[in-house]
């Protein structure tokens, strides 16, 4: 029997509300919507910062259990397609230990009829870690519960190639101020088309987030990359899931 997280608790006694909004993921090759992030709202819509500011440091283990509880749950009401995955972002630091703090995100699942299979855990790197071991223990138990991990704004953290090489994530996320208006810049395509074939390598999926043209587009499927995220495609749904926009060089609309 799995040990329950005692520093977890549910999310009571929160002197906030929140809600959710979730952003497709396109897998371009496949002309399918891959997934979705689930994206912390207020509880009108409001933006993440105005719920992360409230946040206080013994309030962190409670609001992440409370964010992957409602992120499940909510997708579970809103998903229908059963290979959807659901990338929900988590805070290390508010992991005391892998295998008791995963229980109530794996209750949530069974209670909304969620494959836990198809649940991706994000963590970013422009966080400083205070304790990269015990963020391999997170990466490698959260692997072998059958999740997939993800490695977000991927070039922008403090860590980069270390970090990659350390955790080997299933797919990382390339920082988008590293992609904003790449058709302009040569320096750029070089370090992404560096970054995509690198990933090739080790066997790790690469998304593009914050794609916002069709050039920016256009110049990430040539160096390889498949999966994409951005307001090109759609923005996130409050509460919803959004419908995802046809591109203009391809016949396919994607639907969510």
């Amino acid at each position: 029997m799995a040990a329950v997280c005692k520093g977890c608790g549910d999310g009571e006694g929160l002197p906030f509300d929140f809600k959710m909004a979730y952003q497709p993921i396109v897998a371009m090759n496949e002309q399918r919507v891959w997934g979705y992030e689930a994206l912390v709202r207020g509880p009108n819509g409001e933006s993440a910062h105005s719920v992360l500011s409230q946040l206080t440091e013994d309030q962190l283990y409670r609001f992440d259990q409370a964010a992957r509880v409602m992120a499940i749950e909510t997708a579970g009401q809103l998903f229908d397609d059963p290979q959807a995955r659901l990338s929900i972002n988590f805070m290390p630091n508010a992991v005391y230990e892998p295998q008791a703090c995963i229980q109530k995100s794996l209750a949530a699942a069974r209670r909304s009829n969620f494959p836990a299979a198809n649940l991706m855990f994000e963590f970013t790197e422009n966080e400083r870690m205070a304790d990269p071991a015990h963020v391999e223990r997170i990466v490698q138990a959260y692997k072998k519960l059958g999740f997939l991990t993800a490695l977000d704004d991927f070039g922008a953290g403090y860590a980069g190639l270390s970090l990659l090489a350390r955790l080997q994530p299933d797919l990382i996320k390339v920082d988008m101020e590293l992609l904003r208006d790449i058709h302009l810049s040569r320096s750029k395509q070089v370090i992404v088309a560096g970054i995509a074939s690198m990933a090739r390598e080790l066997d790790i999926k690469v998304l593009a987030e914050g794609v916002e043209s069709e050039a920016e587009l256009t110049v990430l499927r040539a160096a390889g990359i498949d999966l994409f995220q951005g307001y090109y495609f759609a923005k996130p749904g409050f509460m919803s899931l959004p419908n995802v926009a046809a591109f203009s060089h391809a016949t396919v609309a994607l639907v969510g």
